[in-house]
């Protein structure tokens, strides 16, 4: 019991001096994991858009043709 309390009485004395010190500690290893998460955020954002963008010239480069191809006149191989 009386363990107990001295325990107690410690850790009273002592969180205010080690607390404000693990959190000093821990703070630029936390800026340093989110830095790092915001450039693969940014990163995979634009290579989406990226390739959202190359699809879409596809599409219409496809579409284009289809196009092009339905409209255009059709001659036979045998007529010069």
């Amino acid at each position: 019991m009386m363990s107990n309390l001295l325990l107690g009485a410690a850790v009273v004395v002592v969180a205010p001096i080690v607390v404000p010190a693990v959190l000093a500690g821990v703070r630029p290893v936390a800026k340093i994991v989110i830095k790092g998460g915001v450039y693969v955020y940014d990163t995979a954002r634009a290579m989406v858009a990226e390739a959202g963008e190359q699809l879409g010239d596809l599409v219409a480069e496809a579409h284009s043709e289809l196009t092009t191809s339905t409209t255009a006149p059709q001659t036979s191989a045998g007529q010069a």
